[in-house]
């Protein structure tokens, strides 16, 4: 009889797996434990610091001139202005606005003995909380540092050359009105820059109403004057206020227009400060005026400073004891007076008087140093000479 064979036996036995039991096994401590994980998550998420990222400025900066130069020296050269990139939180970014950020010359590694030109660093600074500067572009401006000095020169009567301040505003991508911190420049009446001036303030704020390019325009308001102010004055400043308007009209009319004049301001006879309303004129056909239609024009007057020679003053003593009589070698002497205009016109050659002190002295010859009196706002510039010998006599 044949045998059958047993079936063989597995090696390992095989094991039943609850899933179910392994799920809900210690299921408080495993929910507890899920649980402190997540505040985890949320303390380590609500912590950590917001992202910073880098972003250009929109628009230019103008570089401030400094008000720290050196005693007895002046900065000459254009400044310009930097592009700037700007480190913080899209957040404090989007706070950024144009009067916060100033740009000015670090003078504190200048070389004021250099008399060629030399790079200044440029220091830019931003008001905006939670942002700061990446970069700035250029880095450093080329400006000369020179020394002051001064020379007597004949004044000569003369309008001042100065027609208008012109301020340039970058708009860049400018959407809204544009409020800008900026450095005006002097130019006469062909446009061109005026050199070598200051102005105060150094630095303006300027807004700017931004509106549809293709149907407006903001230009300066020029001041129109004509006759001449009284002799011995001259203009020292003209103001407007508004100093800019905007123009409204086609675009093929506001392209050719740069300036907007007033009516004509009659300087004849001015001897002192005076302010004039004046209307605007309107500066092509087709154009108007958006707000102002009229300006405040404020011309300033000062006497004009200068000299006159007394060659022949009479010397005079002052003090002397009676019965005696003074002469004196030379007998007379030359003086120049200096002070406004006005006041040195209406000088009589008795109102300069020169006196030497005999107090005190008896007969004999003395050197005595001259004293000068002149009338009130004037002072006696040159003496010539300054000392002179005094003879005392008997009668």
């Amino acid at each position: 009889m044949a045998r059958v064979p047993a079936p063989a036996r597995p090696l390992l036995p095989r094991r039943h797996i609850n899933f179910r039991r392994i799920a809900t096994a210690d299921l408080p401590l495993k929910l507890t434990a899920v649980l402190i994980a997540m505040i985890f998550w949320a303390v380590s998420a609500l912590s950590a610091p917001p992202t910073e990222v880098v972003r250009d400025y929109g628009g230019r900066v103008a570089v401030e001139r400094p008000d720290a130069v050196p005693a007895g020296y002046v900065l000459e050269g254009p400044l310009g202005d930097v592009g700037v990139k700007l480190r913080g939180t899209e957040a404090a970014l989007a706070n950024v606005v144009a009067s916060d950020i100033h740009a000015s010359l670090d003078l504190s590694a200048a070389d004021v003995h250099r008399a060629d030109p030399q790079d200044i660093p440029v220091r830019v600074d931003v008001a905006t909380a939670g942002v700061k500067v990446d970069s700035k572009t250029p880095a450093t401006v080329t400006v000369r540092i020179e020394p002051i000095t001064s020379r007597d020169v004949a004044v000569q009567a003369r309008i001042a050359r100065i027609a208008a301040l012109y301020a340039t505003v970058r708009f860049g991508d400018a959407v809204t009105d544009l409020v800008a911190s900026v450095q005006p420049t002097a130019v006469d009446a062909s446009g061109a820059t005026i050199e070598a001036l200051t102005t105060d303030p150094a630095v303006v704020q300027l807004t700017v109403p931004v509106l549809p390019t293709a149907t407006t325009r903001t230009v300066p308001v020029v001041p129109s004057v004509r006759g001449a102010v009284a002799a011995g004055y001259w203009v020292t400043r003209v103001t407007s206020d508004p100093p800019v308007v905007t123009v409204r009209g086609e675009a093929a009319a506001l392209s050719g227009i740069d300036q907007v004049n007033t009516t004509a301001i009659d300087l004849s006879g001015l001897g002192a400060d005076k302010t004039f309303q004046v209307a605007l004129l309107l500066p092509a056909e087709g154009t108007t005026l958006v707000k102002a239609t009229q300006a405040t024009v404020t011309l300033s007057i000062a006497p004009l400073i200068g000299s006159r020679a007394f060659p022949v003053v009479a010397l005079q003593a002052t003090g002397i004891g009676s019965g005696f009589v003074a002469e004196f070698d030379p007998p007379t002497i030359s003086v120049v007076v200096a002070g406004s205009i006005p006041a040195l016109s209406g000088i009589t050659a008795g109102q300069v008087v020169a006196t030497v002190d005999a107090t005190g002295k008896g007969p004999g010859t003395y050197p005595v140093d001259v004293g000068i009196r002149t009338p009130a706002g004037t002072t006696a510039q040159s003496v010539q000479p300054t000392r002179v010998t005094l003879t005392i006599r008997t009668r």
